[in-house]
């Protein structure tokens, strides 16, 4: 079963997924975080996903960011609407940072490295592959 990654926005989220092996993390999707919960519902009923990896922002020194707030009510949202997928937090840290560079190096052209939905769902796969290099790990 697949795990998916949610970068959470308050404009817009970015959604990176696992192979059903669960050994690569992928891009999927970068959708209006008005049409997310709908997108997530519309997902899980035609693929496989066992939980959800929730990236939890936070400032350097650990206490929460002003949208802390917002990711908090959407997983108690996420839980609700879909009680059968576990539902994890993971720190988020520098991901955004991390896939700028990451899109920088790639050679990713200036005008793709400006469209936001990019660093989104890179960000995305960062926070998942983040994730399941831990879990191997327990």
């Amino acid at each position: 079963m697949r795990i998916l990654a949610i970068d959470f926005g308050l404009k817009r989220t970015g959604l990176a997924v696992t192979d059903p092996a669960r050994i690569i993390a992928s891009a999927l999707d970068t959708v209006p975080s008005a049409e997310l919960m709908d997108y997530l519902k519309r997902y899980v009923a035609k693929e496989a996903v066992e939980g959800f990896v929730v990236g939890m922002p936070c400032n350097l020194d650990g206490t929460p960011t002003d949208i802390t707030a917002n990711v908090r009510l959407f997983m108690t949202e996420l839980k609700r609407q879909l009680p059968r997928q576990w539902v994890e937090t993971d720190d988020e840290r520098f991901t955004s940072v991390i896939a700028q560079r990451t899109m920088l190096a790639s050679g990713i052209g200036k005008k793709a490295r400006r469209e936001k939905g990019t660093v989104d769902r890179i960000s995305a796969v960062l926070i998942l592959q983040g994730w399941m290099d831990r879990s191997r790990g327990r």
